[in-house]
């Protein structure tokens, strides 16, 4: 069995995401945005917006400065993306539509779709037709969308647990995301039928085939990485990934100090040093998966915004600093529209590099991302080792 070793699994990794090519010089359009979604399958979505939505972050740090309303133009307008549970909720590239479908089909129900089938049955089937007949619409614009559920985290109403039930099953889908609010239509009238007439996959094909996106993505991973990437259950994923082995559509590999079996791509390429430098969003799927991060840099990262202010340890929004191929420091930012500035909160080197290097080096990326949010200065607190360099 071929033994590799962290460096190169490392290089591997940064290869796969599309992060030692460098950044675009020139003009950036759609041909940029269509190569990223398609190197690293899909991106994460959330509704945090201390600094950035967290979707223009991954294009960012792969292709530089952009238009982001050309990016938005892009994933909801041109129907070569559409939305779902991928790595929660995520942009996929719409070709990718028919992967999903096993999901849609077996669905899972949780508590207030249960509730709420008992208590007003009927009323899914209501709210599809309220979409059949006027979608697209949010769900303020149903007859009776009911009211927030004030007790739960997310505060849902009758009306979002439908729409979202119907969203999960795909038999609706987003058409659009004004303000980041999701307007739900018909799957048929989002969907190009040249997508939605594909074959369904039979069986397991589905999650294999996301199985080995996964692995493409990723270059080299254990088979939890694998099956987080879409995620896709251990005793589901398992099974799928000893029948690609034996069908050599992957290589079992060892990593040294892993302890686990890990599983390289066919396709996967080892540059001969590891490269990229930039900030990474903390839902960047270079690290979203965070046992894999200490793995690969020893980088003890988690995101501290459910975590109670005082027992914070680096900050609310925190982003993970890649230097040269290594995970070398974070930073804790916040954007102010109010005063058109950048705040940095905090900075933070690991211990053992070169602070005055990394200073540089994460002050040069700072100033990108001032110019690029179109903000006029950037604010930088006495918090961290690093903020005085800054």
């Amino acid at each position: 069995m071929r033994t590799l070793t962290v460096d190169q699994a490392r290089r591997f990794a940064l290869a796969a995401q599309g992060l030692t090519e460098g950044r675009a010089t020139g003009r950036v359009d759609v041909r940029h945005f269509r190569k990223v979604l398609g190197q690293i399958g899909l991106v994460q979505l959330d509704s945090v917006n201390v600094f950035s939505r967290t979707h223009y972050l991954p294009f960012f740090s792969r292709i530089g400065p952009y238009d982001r309303e050309a990016l938005d133009d892009w994933l909801w307008g041109s129907g070569e993306v559409f939305e779902y549970w991928g790595h929660e909720a995520s942009l996929i590239p719409t070709e990718h539509h028919r992967l999903f479908r096993w999901r849609m089909e077996r669905g899972v129900k949780w508590n207030r779709m249960r509730q709420l089938e008992e208590n007003h049955p009927g009323y899914i089937e209501e709210v599809f037709e309220q979409v059949e007949e006027r979608g697209p619409l949010q769900t303020r614009d149903l007859r009776a969308p009911g009211e927030r559920d004030r007790s739960s985290m997310w505060g849902w109403s009758n009306g979002k647990v439908a729409l979202e039930v119907l969203f999960l099953q795909g038999k609706v889908t987003v058409a659009d995301r004004p303000n980041f609010t999701r307007m739900y239509d018909l799957t048929e009238r989002v969907i190009p039928e040249e997508h939605l007439n594909t074959e369904t996959p039979e069986g397991e094909e589905g999650p294999e085939e996301l199985i080995m996106l996964a692995a493409e993505a990723l270059g080299v991973g254990t088979a939890e990485d694998l099956a987080d990437y879409y995620r896709i259950s251990m005793p589901m994923a398992r099974p799928i990934i000893r029948r690609l082995v034996d069908s050599e559509r992957l290589t079992e590999v060892e990593v040294e100090g892993w302890g686990a079996s890990a599983y390289l791509h066919p396709d996967a390429t080892l540059p001969r040093s590891a490269r990229g430098t930039t900030l990474l969003s903390p839902f960047d799927s270079l690290v979203w998966y965070r046992p894999r991060v200490e793995r690969l840099w020893d980088f003890h990262y988690r995101i501290e915004i459910y975590v109670p202010e005082p027992q914070r340890v680096y900050g609310y929004y925190v982003l993970p600093f890649l230097l040269d191929g290594d995970l070398v420091g974070r930073v804790d930012l916040k954007s102010s529209r109010r005063d058109e500035t950048l705040q940095v909160k905090g900075a933070f080197a690991e211990e053992g590099v070169d602070q005055k290097r990394v200073a540089r080096a994460l002050r040069r990326e700072l100033d990108l991302i001032v110019e690029w949010l179109g903000l006029e200065d950037l604010v930088v607190a006495r918090n961290g080792n690093l903020s005085e360099l800054l």
